[in-house]
């Protein structure tokens, strides 16, 4: 890796609108900063973006140079891909347009718009599409990988909502992406990750759902975990498109260390069904907390926002299981009781309707059947509990392993498991190696889930 010219650098600070941030500059330790605390890296240049002229005009500087290239949209991704040492961050967090035509149904999002960001956009015209579960997560990045959220059952996930997107190549070419322009290209990026380009902005087909749905978050004691468990699975085993419910083993917010296990319902369907479902949730036992009523779609999307706050530090596992056995729901149990910091999470996200119905090929994204998607976070302040977090999630996925066909999101792949691709991509890798031959042969763009060429 060479070092960046410093006269090059100044051309290129003269030629762009957005900023140029370098170590030294009284923002760089802010803004080298991302989500996960655990990810302290520096690069030699952060250019935020205005535009897509910036970009071009970044990554041909970084291909010149010789610098890596990492991307920044919301700066979520737990492996910490937004930032490198000593290469280039091209921070897409300002470039915040949403454009919203509520006749076609459609919105226009640019690379650094969150979630949160996306839906006050939306629903202010009552529309919406699948997006992530917390509303600070970026919807360029969650997008890419495939994207899980609420809606998920009834619109599919948030790629079956993607129209079109634009992105700049390593060549510095703006290309538009859709079923009728580049359409190979579409197919990829719906579930291949950043590995083809800088991805400047997005359009999404939008539904009509909100500004209210029936939801919220109801908790019981730990103690009810068995009986939750078998809730659980009898409410998704029968559960209907207009339904998701996200569960999973969590603490209480208030420091005491209270372990609980939660629910949080999303039931965008009649007075009626929603009635039965939550009657069967109240079912439980005594709940320790319970919100369950109708509320804005926004609020639902920024319930979980304060129990994952920038800068804790965070490892991720996750594995797909077909069932939630008596096994597995012992294991679950068995580990969370002995989490070693109370930011410790399990989540289990349901599999069915909208989300399962394309076939396996028809997107990058290959995890097409009915099922759950378990989530093992590690989180905590005390970086002297490093080790045994990270321990921690590690056991939870080795025991859940022999209960999963090894498939994984690669949203929420770390860095220790680059060598799974064939498990987050399956049959879809081969083609997802031939459009990286096409536009990205070189591998300009490797700080993501890499997809290296087979040239």
């Amino acid at each position: 890796m060479t070092q960046l010219d410093a006269t090059a650098l100044d051309n290129f600070k003269q030629r762009i609108s957005g900023e140029v941030v370098t170590p030294g500059d009284p923002e760089f330790d802010t803004l080298r900063r991302i989500h996960n605390g655990m990810i302290d890296r520096n690069p030699a240049v952060i250019v935020r973006c205005i535009g897509v002229a910036d970009v071009i005009d970044a990554v041909q500087l970084a291909v010149s140079q010789n610098l890596e290239i990492a991307v920044r949209g919301g700066g979520h991704n737990v492996a910490g891909r937004a930032v490198c040492d000593d290469g280039m961050m091209i921070d897409l967090s300002l470039m915040k347009g949403t454009w919203v035509d509520p006749r076609s149904r459609r919105i226009r999002a640019q690379g650094g718009v969150t979630w949160g960001e996306f839906n006050r956009a939306t629903q202010v015209h009552g529309l919406a599409a699948t997006g992530g579960a917390i509303s600070s997560t970026g919807v360029a990045g969650l997008t890419l990988g495939g994207g899980f959220g609420y809606l998920m059952g009834k619109l599919g996930l948030t790629i079956d909502n993607l129209h079109a997107a634009e992105l700049v190549t390593a060549q510095g070419e703006v290309l538009r992406a859709s079923a009728d322009e580049n359409g190979e290209l579409f197919w990829g990026l719906r579930g291949g990750g950043g590995n083809f380009g800088v991805v400047t902005s997005l359009e999404f087909d939008l539904h009509e759902i909100g500004p209210r749905v029936n939801g919220g978050m109801i908790a019981f004691p730990f103690t009810d975990g068995a009986r939750f468990l078998d809730i659980y699975r009898e409410i998704t085993s029968a559960t209907d498109d207009d339904f998701s419910l996200l569960a999973g083993f969590t603490h209480a917010r208030d420091g005491s260390g209270t372990k609980l296990a939660a629910m949080l319902p999303c039931h965008c369907g009649s007075a009626k069904a929603v009635g039965k479902v939550f009657d069967s949730i109240r079912s439980i036992g005594m709940p320790a907390v319970d919100t369950l009523a109708p509320m804005p779609y926004t609020a639902l999307n920024e319930l979980l926002d304060p129990g994952v706050p920038k800068l804790d530090l965070y490892y991720w596992k996750s594995c797909f299981i077909d069932d939630i056995s008596d096994d597995v729901g012992r294991i679950l149990m068995e580990q969370f009781e002995i989490t070693p910091s109370p930011q410790c999470k399990l989540f289990l996200e349901h599999f069915h309707g909208a989300a399962i119905k394309p076939d396996a090929s028809a997107t990058a994204f290959p995890h097409r059947k009915p099922g759950y998607s378990v989530l093992i976070i590690a989180q905590w302040t005390d970086s002297s509990l490093s080790d045994s977090c990270i321990a921690w999630a590690r056991e939870t996925y080795r025991r859940l392993l022999e209960h999963s066909d090894g498939g994984v999101y690669s949203n929420y792949m770390d860095d220790d498991e680059t060598a799974r691709l064939g498990n987050a991509y399956g049959d879809n890798l081969p083609r997802l190696q031939a459009l990286k031959n096409t536009y990205d042969p070189d591998n300009i763009f490797h700080l993501n889930q890499n997809i290296p060429p087979t040239k």
